[in-house]
């Protein structure tokens, strides 16, 4: 029997994670959903999302088909610019990169899937000095921060999350997303989204990064902290995240396991 306990247990953890978390979880804020086999395929806006429990034993040449067959249904919707086919390092079969992109999917950064219990990262954490942490989307009149927290994730990612996104986000779930920013000088310098799961016992910390000039300095675990005593207040269990190098080491300090990998596979049109 297992001395390790159940909280910090990878395997426990990655079962909760495969049980809880894929399929419909991934899908409540999606415009429309479709089934193809043990596909979802979800249309959020202009972008597709393709995820599942597991293939099924899905292999060869039925595998290409429904790879295809994805293909075709996406490219067959003109509002579509991009879909992305959520790929986990566990899944089977073991080709299923390779067979996504010779159909024209091609890999986006691995990151790592961190799963633990929330009270392990909801830990008074200090901040440094003229920098607060604060929720935003309580406010009578959240748009103008969601503005500037918007500005500043496109800074820190790139343009790739954007203010549709949290639009999107809290106009789908406001019951369940919440937004939060640090700041400095007026300045928001961090900022990250907690996510409820509906019907679960998990909640997700998502977009969460630092400005360049502001890293090293432990905002970042500030603002995951208080994303996570709020998460504790309303009785997740579970906090999950797929996060980068940089995150990583954080949240596994403070009490978050690595469970698998998650690699997005991109189409575009």
């Amino acid at each position: 029997m297992s001395s390790v306990p159940p909280e910090s247990d990878p395997a426990r953890l990655l079962a909760a994670y495969d049980a809880q978390l894929r399929e419909d979880a991934e899908m409540t804020a999606a415009d429309s959903v479709s089934r193809d086999g043990p596909l979802l395929r979800g249309v959020f806006g202009n972008r597709g999302f393709v995820t599942y429990r597991d293939l099924g034993g899905l292999e060869g040449a039925a595998l290409d088909a429904v790879i295809a067959r994805t293909v075709a249904h996406y490219g067959a919707q003109p509002q579509i610019d991009t879909f992305e086919w959520k790929t986990r390092g566990h899944d089977a079969p073991a080709d299923l990169p390779e067979r996504l992109i010779a159909h024209g999917l091609m890999p986006a950064e691995v990151e790592t899937v961190m799963v633990g219990a929330a009270s392990a990262l909801a830990r008074r954490t200090p901040l440094p000095d003229g920098v607060t942490v604060r929720r935003i989307d309580d406010q009578f009149d959240p748009l103008p921060d969601m503005r500037r927290m918007a500005a500043a994730q496109d800074v820190i990612f790139g343009g790739s999350i954007g203010l549709e996104i949290l639009l999107r986000g809290l106009e789908r779930r406001p019951d369940s997303t919440e937004l939060w920013i640090a700041e400095a000088g007026g300045e928001v310098v961090c900022a990250g989204r907690l996510e409820v799961v509906p019907g679960s016992e998990f909640a997700g910390l998502w977009g969460g990064g630092t400005l360049e000039a502001w890293r090293g300095r432990g905002i970042y675990r500030a603002l995951a902290a208080a994303r996570a005593q709020s998460a504790v207040s309303r009785g997740v269990r579970y906090l999950h995240s797929d996060c980068t190098a940089m995150s990583r080491p954080i949240l596994e300090r403070s009490g978050l396991v690595p469970v698998t990998t998650t690699t997005p596979y991109l189409w575009r049109r």
